[in-house]
């Protein structure tokens, strides 16, 4: 099947009508930047931040080959992997971590602005350290995520930034003379008597929010040797469980590069990254079946910028599957979203634990 904008799909993401696969903001991206790519020899242009693919394959079709991509969230990679392989493109690009190695020489690089300032700081930072001098930074997104701050953050790293005259609302900024590069470092803090480390774009950053200090605060020592920290944002309840529990050793699953990168920090900060393994997946697909005794779980409810409340019961159905009989799901969420039949009916029977005026921490017994 040849590549088509109309064919792109976010599968095995969350699909719906107001969950797109490729938007104007991806659009104008490629438009702005069409001449600078044209003639780029192979391995010469960067995408970061393709939401699901259509930035990479859109340039592939244009013919690009060797296209480096860095994708946070591995769905994302899992999408443009299957939208890949139906237009026939997948061997125009390798996916790659945030690292050296994803932009060593880069002439061209094409970014999907993250709405975090921190996160656009710390792209920008190891862009103008390891991309070729001459590097074009084609940086877009739509207007309502955009603010002036981050043409600032731009021009803390590169001497030229330009702006592109908006169009069905969006806009795109262009770097160049990248100087003054540098290597990620994570936020730093320490609340409640753990050390919190939070790269840019993690959620809560180096804070604990009240869902997870809630969760905290009731959280059981577990009967087994082993817990599950599922979706672990930045590592917070594993490295809790392993340093109050010094037998214990946790996993942490997220599907956020970023959050991965934080939660092994964490751990690395309370010392106890010898007891928390950290994992990039997808809930917990790596996981065998009824495996487990305990699962904590502060579950999302956003799909990117769009509230998605088919997020949550896919975690529940995944834990569900990874519990053994009689082993337990903890779950902290928000009460307006009555998640406890949901809960009961995947999982088990549930109770009540604690609430608060936004809160509530349940616990399901698996069936």
């Amino acid at each position: 099947m040849p590549f088509s904008f109309d064919a792109l799909r976010r599968r095995p993401d969350l699909e719906g009508p107001d969950l797109v696969a490729v938007d104007a903001a991806d659009r104008l991206i490629l438009d702005e930047s069409a001449d600078a790519r044209a003639g780029l020899s192979e391995g010469a242009l960067v995408v970061i931040g393709d939401t699901h693919g259509a930035l990479t394959l859109a340039a592939a079709d244009a013919g690009a080959r060797g296209i480096r991509v860095h994708q946070d969230e591995l769905l994302g990679e899992q999408a443009l992997a299957a939208n890949a392989a139906e237009a026939g493109l997948d061997s125009a690009f390798t996916s790659h971590p945030l690292d050296a190695a994803l932009l060593a020489g880069a002439r061209v690089v094409l970014l999907r602005l993250p709405r975090s300032l921190r996160a656009l700081a710390d792209i920008a930072g190891l862009i103008a350290l390891h991309a070729d001098p001459d590097v074009v930074v084609f940086a877009g997104g739509r207007l309502k995520h955009m603010t002036v701050t981050m043409n600032d953050v731009l021009r803390a790293r590169f001497d030229r930034v330009d702006v592109s005259h908006a169009r069905q609302k969006s806009r795109v900024l262009i770097a160049r003379g990248p100087h003054d590069g540098g290597e990620p470092v994570p936020e730093a803090a320490e609340v409640d008597g753990i050390r919190v480390r939070a790269f840019g774009g993690a959620f809560a950053g180096a804070s604990i929010d009240i869902g997870t200090r809630l969760l905290l605060a009731h959280l059981p020592e577990p009967r087994a040797s082993e817990a599950i920290d599922l979706a672990c944002g930045t590592g917070v309840v594993a490295a809790a469980l392993a340093v109050r529990h010094p037998a214990l050793r946790v996993l942490a699953c997220d599907q956020s590069a970023i959050a991965v990168a934080s939660a092994r920090a964490t751990a690395a900060a309370n010392g106890v990254e010898d007891r928390v393994r950290v994992q990039r997946d997808d809930m917990l697909q790596a996981q065998a079946d009824a495996t487990a005794s305990f699962i904590a779980l502060n579950p999302p409810f956003h799909a990117g910028a769009a509230v998605a409340d088919g997020l949550a019961p896919r975690m529940f159905a995944d834990a569900a599957r990874v519990l053994r009989a009689g082993g337990e799901l903890w779950t902290v969420w928000n009460s307006a979203l009555q998640y406890r039949p949901t809960l009961e009916r995947v999982v088990g029977p549930t109770r009540q634990v604690a609430r608060d005026r936004k809160f509530t921490v349940t616990v399901s017994t698996k069936r």
